[in-house]
């Protein structure tokens, strides 16, 4: 790519973006936030950084074969937490089984931290792919056709 200046900007906003996605991600059961935003957010990084230095060498950072694992681990991982609690005894979204005994409903955090932690994942993984799809494809007629 020749635009030496989103270059330079993909280089400088990559990481804090990514660090803003970590912060929705691990601050999200406090605050707004939570898995999906930071899922998008974690997603626009590398966006960004296919805008930048084009879509073959993002998925050479990010491969598509990473995004369908995230994809489906992030599912297990909001499914199984909800499954998990079914087969201690509780309901679905009774996050109380994992401590029990706790007194500060240390079961509820951790419980909403593994949900939205595979939503997180799942929605990161799905967006890119999508991206993915619909920047790779071949136009299918010229734009002289118009």
């Amino acid at each position: 790519m020749d635009h030496l200046i989103l270059r330079v900007l993909t280089k400088m906003f990559f990481a804090p973006i990514l660090l803003f996605a970590l912060y929705v991600q691990f601050h999200g059961d406090f605050g707004p936030g939570g898995g999906f935003q930071a899922g998008v957010i974690f997603a626009v990084a590398f966006i960004l950084h296919a805008l930048g230095f084009g879509l073959e060498a993002t998925r050479r950072v990010m491969p598509p074969r990473a995004l369908l694992f995230g994809m489906v681990i992030g599912l297990l991982f909001y499914t199984g937490t909800g499954a998990a609690m079914m087969a201690l005894g509780g309901n679905l979204l009774d996050y109380e089984q994992i401590a029990p005994h706790s007194t500060h409903h240390a079961g509820q955090h951790w419980g909403i931290f593994l949900v939205e932690f595979g939503v997180g994942l799942c929605v990161a993984s799905t967006m890119l792919m999508i991206f993915y799809h619909f920047a790779g494809r071949e136009p299918e007629i010229d734009s002289e056709d118009w």
